[in-house]
């Protein structure tokens, strides 16, 4: 803060290095630009505007982003609530920064209820992410800092903009493996968007937290004597306490009893390489016993969002259970950030400067080629809803190729996920080598196989089976082409 009580533009400078001469140059004229742009604007709370725009631009930059982003972090705001033009904006600061400025824009233009009169907007604007992955990132941050301020926004907008955040923003913030974003997302918007639950997990957390956090640190004393005497010197530990949003929907599928929740408080073990990691869980795993089905590796296995680590649950011995994970600083710095931490890369021979996302993830490939496809916005919002937005699920093919469905998918979604034709023809799934229904509801890490025949073919019920969109298209497709009525005018016309 200066004199005035005003942040400074050195509290964002020092979180950047290496802090060149250019770098230095281009944030204090952001931060100039963006601070006479926004003079005399109020939030609700009464504070000036301008302390939102520094607090985007410091979490940017205390995500290590790069200058040109902290400084589009600045001017976020600069096009639509400061009146100015695009031709101003990119005269003083270049192209690249007004796309990204642009493309923030149009999503802070969105409303999630009743969405079918920006779905034209957020189509652009899924368009403006997969060119510019920083367009997202700019505007998770600035929804983070909007969802800790909730308690001064008018009541009846409040509770829409919490659930915006959580069903929105936290969950493609999950989609890039931004996991602590995520949980500061859900957990800033949980107390306003579901009041009542919220003051019943603090409660249970209340009770709780004491115990399982004596526990961790009694594992975390005896971990680091024996890591260190088996010559794992370079580490560290942190403990981590679960978050409340997290919380409560582990605890609304386990009937609210918070003594089935085993990561209540977890031990994070961070070593050097990842020939340490498997050694410290073999380590763990000879002082403690592991519960069984609890040891997940995703360092073999990542997930689809890149998430990798070793976890482990173990019995601590005095009646207590205790989650462990395992991982490298590289690992860390992926699973708390996600696409920002490295996750980019510049076509070659392109001189635009814009960041794309890695091949790695499909899904926002997917996303473009459906939005092309779709004749109508509300085909286009309901695959968003329920697609890309929901909870996710992993399961593999036979061969352990990782297939991404949304919660609750079935083998029908898994089926027309591989291919059409296997979905239309599919004639009984089974899931880790035993025949299931194809309503069965798939889990994280099943192995699911496909069995079809040739005259197999859709039916009516299985529209009530599919979760996603795809495969409710196939269903619906085929159903309509095979009816009854459709063979019978569609004999009496070739007759004709």
């Amino acid at each position: 803060m200066d004199k005035a009580g005003d942040p400074t533009v050195e509290e964002v400078l020092r979180h950047i290095s290496p802090l060149t001469k250019e770098c230095r140059a281009l944030l204090e004229k952001a931060y100039a630009f963006a601070k006479q742009a926004h003079a005399g604007q109020k939030r609700y709370s009464g504070e000036p505007y301008f302390n939102h725009i520094f607090a985007v631009a410091t979490l940017l930059a205390e995500m290590k982003m790069d200058p040109v982003t902290i400084a589009a972090g600045f001017l976020h705001d600069a096009l639509e609530d400061a009146h100015l033009s695009e031709e101003e904006l990119e005269r003083e600061f270049g192209k690249e920064i007004v796309f990204l400025v642009k493309g923030v824009t149009k999503l802070g233009k969105l409303k999630y209820r009743g969405l079918e009169r920006h779905t034209e907007s957020l189509r652009k604007f899924f368009i403006a992410m997969a060119q510019d992955f920083r367009v997202l990132i700019i505007k998770l941050c600035d929804r983070l800092h909007n969802a800790k301020t909730l308690e001064h926004v008018p009541k009846d907008k409040r509770a829409r903009i919490a659930l915006e955040t959580i069903e929105i923003h936290a969950r493609l913030a999950d989609r890039l493996g931004m996991g602590k974003l995520r949980s500061q997302l859900e957990d800033a918007a949980f107390p306003h968007a579901f009041p009542e639950e919220y003051k019943k997990v603090k409660e249970l957390l209340k009770e709780q937290r004491g115990a399982s956090e004596k526990e961790v640190e009694k594992i975390h004393r005896i971990l680091q004597k024996e890591l260190a005497a088996e010559g794992i010197v370079r580490m560290r530990t942190e403990s981590r306490l679960k978050h409340l949003y997290s919380l409560w929907k582990k605890l609304e599928a386990r009937k609210m009893d918070i003594t089935k929740v085993y990561d209540l408080v977890a031990l994070r073990v961070i070593v050097e390489s990842v020939e340490d990691c498997y050694r410290a869980l073999g380590i763990i795993h000879r002082l403690w016993r592991p519960l069984p089905g609890r040891i997940k590796d995703y360092i073999a296995l990542p997930k689809p969002n890149g998430y990798r680590s070793l976890h482990t649950t173990i019995f601590t011995g005095d009646g207590g259970i205790v989650e462990i994970q395992i991982r490298t600083e590289a690992m860390h710095q992926e699973a708390e950030y996600g696409i920002a931490s490295h996750l980019f890369y510049k076509e070659e021979g392109e001189g635009d400067g814009r960041v794309r996302p890695n091949r790695n993830i499909a899904w926002v490939e997917q996303l473009l080629d459906w939005q092309k496809q779709v004749s109508h916005s509300g085909e286009f919002l309901e695959h968003l809803k329920m697609d890309f937005f929901k909870y996710r699920v992993f399961v593999f093919t036979p061969k352990g190729d990782v297939i991404d469905l949304p919660d609750e998918s079935s083998p029908i979604d898994f089926a027309y996920a591989i291919h059409s034709d296997i979905g239309d023809h599919t004639s009984g799934a089974k899931v880790n080598g035993k025949l299931v229904p194809l309503d069965t509801k798939l889990k994280n890490g099943d192995i699911v196989e496909i069995e079809t025949k040739k005259n197999a073919a859709p039916k009516s019920k299985w529209l009530e089976y599919a979760k996603t969109t795809v495969a409710k298209r196939h269903i619906r497709n085929f159903l309509e082409d095979h009816s009854p009525l459709r063979r019978l005018f569609g004999e009496r016309g070739s007759a004709a």
